[in-house]
């Protein structure tokens, strides 16, 4: 069985980009119904396959890495990289999370989207590519065909964030999501060339002892490596100072925000943290980094949230928060925490986004909450999921998979040393934000009266999704239990051979069950505060100011356009006049006048031709006598 699967490995990622090929190339001569099943077919396949797979895996006496070589790529001196796929216990995690909620947004896309009147077989190509990147990215065996599947990620983002191309402002959400990407990119393939040229490697088991080797803990090298692997991770998932792609990407398909928000291209980041936390843990100062990074991105963006109207922007600086929740907790090590809230994160960040979706159907492509509301009375079952969603990200306590994720972030932050009570704080503070936001979000959408021209209800093919990720947003928590609940630690079991697992006793249950209960009565708090304060506007201009600064995100964009947007279109439109232009303009220019100086002289008046050929020959006798 464990031979077997492993050599099927490759049917993982192989299913999808299947399915994108058959409906790139056919997609236009078949039916709806076959372009979805293909759709969703091919990622169900792909499921299905890692499900195999993660039967096999476990069921191992000894839980040893597969490798799969499919065929050489690249050799050059002492590098040869394969094209190679990789399982263990952290790719397992992150290809489950990828195909089960990749799967179950792709069945709701079924729907959802046809009504589109073109485009239904793209769309379902461009998500299948996007599917087949993703998974290529974290079965990667190593660090370039990893990267193969980070710019994969990227262009699919591209393409559909800009599906409905047609609309300026959807076109423009998603060349700003490619620009602000690739300054991260351009970093992290930097570090790639740093580390292929120094250690002679880019498998990924073979990068921390080689560098720890040539280079040591705390060396420029490993300082500089592990930055550079950062700056792309902090552009893929959004964190300061390149988080101002991700609220515009909104402007593409619900599906599509789903997506990317929560199985695919954000978490890429996150992933490649944990995956290189070797080379990270050779650089104390990179990791402080990462965690204070984690820690400002929280609460900035969950500032910024509290003062969205747009559904879906409320949940776009949400996402930002918790991905910033995941970078604190890999500053502090916690890279098994930071794994578990990035899967719970997928169910309920999903569940929320497709039913924003469903939400903005009922609404007739309504996106402000301030002109919905009553939605509960009109759809109960839809309100309840609602209700669980906003509660898993919320963190209620004991009830929602988010509790216990945040939970164990919050439990190692508070560890983290002489900074942990600081970044506990943080963590606390952006929980309280959180339950705000969240619930004044579900208050403004589905409670007061509701009007009169709400669409009609959700049929099977979006509830059922809707159903299966409102379980997981549930029950997804039992996996990893705090020592006061238990103690259960399935997960970071799974993990352990892939990533260092800190002990799980530090400090006393006593302690850990007053933080615990601390961080519940904030997210208690912000639930009450947000149903409060929801339809509340600022009472004075001062006020009014400040919410616009925080509903902008904090002038960002304001501030990247007069320091890089502006100047450099200046610098463009210089440049497309180059100066051999201007040269040649000049002497057109001088052709011109000439003309127009001589024009008089050709009047085909036959007496002033022989007055200047007689003026012109006394001029030349008188210059030949002078002379």
């Amino acid at each position: 069985m464990p031979d077997a699967a492993r050599s099927l490995l490759w049917v993982v990622p192989a299913a999808p980009f299947a399915g994108f090929l058959v409906l790139a190339l056919a997609g236009r001569r078949l039916s709806r119904r076959r372009v979805a099943t293909v759709g969703a077919g091919s990622v169900l396949l792909a499921g299905l396959a890692t499900a195999l797979a993660a039967v096999a895996y476990l069921g191992q006496p000894v839980r040893e890495a597969w490798r799969q070589a499919l065929w050489p790529w690249i050799e050059a001196g002492p590098l040869r990289v394969e094209m190679a796929l990789r399982l263990d216990g952290l790719s397992l995690v992150m290809a489950l999370v990828v195909t089960v909620v990749g799967f179950l947004i792709h069945l709701y896309a079924t729907e959802s989207m046809e009504r589109e009147e073109e485009g239904y077989a793209r769309f379902f190509a461009y998500l299948n590519l996007f599917v087949g990147a993703m998974l290529v990215l974290v079965l990667a065996d190593d660090l370039l065909l990893l990267y193969l599947g980070w710019e994969g990620v990227g262009l699919c983002s591209f393409l559909l964030i800009g599906f409905w191309y047609r609309d300026p402002e959807t076109v423009r959400a998603a060349r700003k999501a490619f620009v602000v990407t690739r300054v991260g990119d351009a970093a992290m393939a930097v570090g790639i060339l740093l580390l292929a040229t120094e250690l002679g490697t880019l498998r990924l088991s073979e990068l921390g002892p080689a560098a720890a080797s040539a280079w040591g803990a705390g060396s420029a090298a490993s300082l500089l490596a592990a930055a550079l692997l950062l700056a792309g991770a902090v552009g893929k998932s959004a964190q300061l100072p390149l988080q101002v792609w991700l609220p515009d990407a909104m402007a593409g398909p619900t599906p599509v925000s789903a997506l990317i928000h929560a199985a695919t291209m954000v978490t890429a980041g996150v992933y490649l943290v944990a995956r290189t936390h070797a080379l990270f843990l050779l650089a104390p100062p990179v990791m402080t980094a990462v965690a204070l990074i984690g820690a400002a991105t929280l609460l900035l963006a969950g500032a910024s949230a509290l003062f969205q109207n747009d559904i879906k922007r409320v949940l776009a600086y949400s996402t930002i928060s918790q991905l910033g929740t995941m970078f604190l907790a890999l500053g502090v090590g916690a890279f098994s925490a930071a794994i578990f809230h990035l899967m719970t994160h997928a169910f309920f960040k999903a569940l929320l986004f497709l039913v924003a979706g469903v939400v903005i159907d009922a609404f007739h492509h309504e996106h402000d909450l301030r002109r919905m509301g009553g939605l509960g009375r009109r759809s109960p079952l839809l309100f309840a999921l609602a209700l669980v969603g906003a509660s898993a990200l919320a963190g209620v306590p004991l009830l929602t998979a988010g509790f216990f994720s945040k939970d164990a972030v919050l439990w190692r932050a508070w560890n983290a040393g002489a900074a942990g009570p600081w970044l506990w704080a943080a963590g606390v503070l952006g929980a309280f934000l959180t339950a705000v936001y969240i619930f004044r979000w579900l208050s403004l959408a589905f409670l007061g009266r509701a009007p009169s021209h709400l669409g009609p209800p959700a049929r099977s093919r979006i509830l059922v999704p809707l159903l299966v990720l409102g379980a997981l947003s549930v029950v997804g928590g039992w996996v990893e239990t705090p020592a006061v609940l238990g103690g259960v630690h399935l997960l970071s079991d799974v993990l352990s051979p892939a990533l260092p697992v800190p002990a799980h006793e530090t400090g006393s249950n006593a302690l850990e069950g007053a933080l615990m209960s601390a961080a519940a009565l904030a997210a208690l708090a912000g639930i009450a505060a947000g149903l409060a304060w929801a339809g509340r506007g600022p009472n004075r201009k001062e006020e009014a100011r400040i919410v616009e600064f925080l509903r902008r995100g904090w002038g960002f964009d304001d501030l990247y356009a007069a320091l890089f947007v502006r100047p450099l279109r200046r610098l463009a439109e210089g440049v497309g006049r180059e100066p051999l232009d201007r040269l040649y303009d000049t002497l057109a220019a001088l052709a011109r006048v000439g003309n127009r100086m001589l024009a008089p002289s050709q009047s085909g008046v036959l007496r002033r031709y022989a007055a200047l050929i007689g003026a012109g020959a006394a001029l030349l006798l008188a210059w030949g006598i002078l002379r």
